[in-house]
């Protein structure tokens, strides 16, 4: 007999082999239909895949997000068949769900076939096909030898490749009608939950991300188990196509981008510079109200910080190569914290100075894969809300709760109402490898942040394997209007490199200790906000962000004059604001401004001069009356001054 502790903590026990399915079913037959994979001792797990020893267990459903993982994994296993069937001989990389997305990928290569839209409706049509068989998918265990033997048999040099770094006794293959694949799972039970199926673009993808490797064809798709929720996602989807900050960030002039300067990296046009400095602004007031002492450090730095901070060579694949000045190594700077180490470490410290708190909108360099680039979602420069908090043990709750509710504060201003943060902890397996070898520390860190949250009462989730090398960390992952999920920041525990550095501070009896150092970064980068404020606002910004707060609109030249004093006001009050001169007619100016997404035109014609007023309209809103010049004025300068969502 085997014990099961259920996530109540009930404990029950059942027939040794028992599967999560077959528990499903002893509970209701309801439940059962509902589960697509279970959780096991925290590892995601076929229902249909037998239990041996005591374990702790989940029922996963479509509620669930490892049960929308298990969906749309074996979703990508349906298409493969699909593609297989229409397209014999191709040959497969990978193919697993869309990382913190929806839906799946697989990367494939097709010979010299290229995919068309109307493939992809072929194989819409295959899959559904498939998925009514509702065929098992079936794991089996097999040794390396055999596995080798079978995809040499078949002249896949892709799977081969990927069955180098797989050792032997942990492999297996997954089967559901005719085809099969290596795959460690999990997968749902059967292809029938699969109802709701569209496959939504073709890209283009370089074998392991490398662009001196061959360009595999990238499908992807996403499955739902109803066409109801299909259809829901699907209007969203062209919403957010309306709201690509991409798209808009053309529009609005934004940003632009060049060859000549360089993939991944940004220049900010007039507009963008607006937002980035309001954005600053907001940034300073907070971090000076809460504390925080400002500083500016360099682009580069010496190749020996980089190895005392640990960065070197963990974190050496995402850093620019070096360059080599009068002997020494210099990197462009990845990361902000070295170098605040070096300024808290610049003057002795006594318990007195904690925390002590030091604050940059720093600009770091990241080396991206061409092939990751998108937008300003994923550059090369960027320019981060950073700063580091170094505190005693005893500080440490106030602090990193302090740093939690300045992101509340800001969810609030910017009308982010749905946002949770995922808890990072380590994998003990990799101490040593990807993380830094101190166990005990490890589990006091991840507790105090999780006693943190608890108390906070914020949500949140816990993932495994995703922490930062040197501590835990916070992932705070926002969702737009629209629901979209972005990862806004960061809030991370680092008691590694203090010692690194020898950071110290005096104690009340004159001894020396290591601070705690908290890295935080609530409004992220520049690229990364701006683009997901683009898209959660649709362009139209807020008045206190907006580049270009108010346009005057003479409906002829005879009101120039008083349209110029307008402005002129307009512009003592610091309002950001323009005049539209042009001999075009008012309906056309109107049309235009609306266009821009200015938030307010103020219409000037015979009646406002006679009456010293302006007529009043606000973008998608429409005519709001006759004001004094000077009542919209500090209408105006209120909302900027609040800082009003919009």
């Amino acid at each position: 007999m085997v014990k099961i502790t259920f996530p109540d903590g009930a404990v029950r026990e059942y027939a040794e082999g028992i599967t999560a399915m077959e528990i499903a079913k002893s509970i209701s037959e309801g439940l059962a239909k509902k589960v697509l994979a279970a959780s096991v001792n925290g590892n995601i797990w076929d229902a249909t895949r037998p239990i041996s020893q005591d374990s702790s267990l989940k029922l996963l459903t479509w509620n669930e997000a490892d049960g929308k993982y298990a969906f749309w994994h074996s979703s990508a296993h349906l298409m493969a068949e699909a593609v297989e069937a229409t397209f014999p001989g191709v040959k497969f990389w990978v193919g697993p769900p869309v990382e913190k997305g929806y839906g799946f990928y697989y990367d494939i290569d097709l010979g010299d076939h290229k995919l068309t839209e109307e493939d992809l409706t072929k194989l819409e049509k295959k899959m559904s096909e498939l998925a009514r068989q509702n065929n098992p998918y079936i794991r089996k265990e097999i040794s390396k030898a055999d596995a080798l033997k079978y995809f040499t048999e078949k002249g896949d040099e892709y799977k081969l490749d990927l069955l180098q770094n797989l050792e032997d006794g942990n492999i297996t293959f997954y089967t559901q009608g005719g085809f099969t694949d290596l795959c460690r799972g999990p997968h749902v039970p059967g292809t029938g939950v699969i109802k709701a199926i569209k496959l939504t673009s073709i890209a283009g993808a370089y074998w392991k991300g490398d662009e001196k490797n061959k360009q595999l064809t990238r499908i992807y798709g996403v499955t739902f188990p109803t066409q109801k929720e299909l259809d829901e996602y699907l209007q969203m989807l062209e919403e957010a196509k309306k709201r690509d900050h991409r798209k808009l960030g053309k529009e609005l002039g934004i940003y632009t981008m060049d060859d000549d300067v360089g993939q991944g990296l940004i220049m900010w046009l007039p507009n963008g510079t607006v937002v980035i400095e309001e954005l600053e602004k907001l940034a300073k007031e907070t971090e000076l109200k809460a504390g925080y002492k400002r500083v500016v450090t360099p682009h580069i730095a010496k190749e020996s910080m980089y190895l005392t901070s640990g960065h070197l060579p963990y974190y050496a694949d995402s850093m620019y190569p070096p360059m080599e000045v009068d002997g020494e190594k210099y990197y462009l700077k990845a990361m902000n914290c070295p170098h605040h180490h070096k300024i808290f470490a610049a003057e002795p410290k006594s318990y007195r100075d904690l925390p002590y708190r030091l604050a940059e909108y720093g600009t770091v360099y990241r080396y991206e894969q061409s092939g990751e680039l998108f937008g300003l979602m994923r550059v090369r420069c960027l320019h981060m809300n950073d700063a580091h908090i170094y505190c005693t043990r005893e500080q440490f709750a106030d602090e990193f709760r302090a740093v939690n509710e300045m992101y509340q504060k800001y969810f609030a201003i910017f009308g982010i109402e749905k946002y949770v943060m995922r808890l990072s902890l380590h994998s003990p397996d990799k101490l040593g490898k990807k993380y830094v070898n101190e166990p005990e520390l490890w589990k006091e860190t991840e507790e105090m942040v999780r006693r943190v949250l608890i108390e906070s009462k914020i949500p949140y989730v816990e993932v495994q394997d995703e922490a930062a090398f040197y501590g835990p960390k916070i992932d705070v992952q926002i969702f737009s209007v629209i629901g979209r999920e972005f990862t806004l920041a960061t809030n991370q525990v680092d008691f590694s490199q203090g010692a690194s550095f020898k950071l110290q501070y005096t104690t009340p009896d004159n001894r020396t200790e290591t601070p705690l150092i908290i890295h935080r970064a609530p409004l992220g980068t520049h690229e990364r906000f701006i683009g997901f404020l683009l898209e959660h606002y649709a362009g139209n910004l807020p008045l206190w962000l907006s580049p270009l707060q108010v346009k005057v609109l003479p409906i002829s030249d005879k009101f120039i004059d008083y349209a110029r004093m307008v402005l002129d006001t307009l512009k003592n009050a610091d309002i950001r604001a323009e005049i539209d001169d042009r001999p075009e007619k008012i309906g056309r100016k109107i049309r235009d401004t609306e266009m821009a997404k200015v938030p307010y035109m103020l219409i000037i014609g015979e009646k406002e001069v006679n009456e010293q007023k302006v007529s009043v309209r606000r973008h998608r809103k429409g005519d709001l009356g006759a004001l004094d010049v000077q009542v919209f004025v500090n209408q105006a300068v209120a909302e900027i001054r609040e800082r009003v969502s919009g």
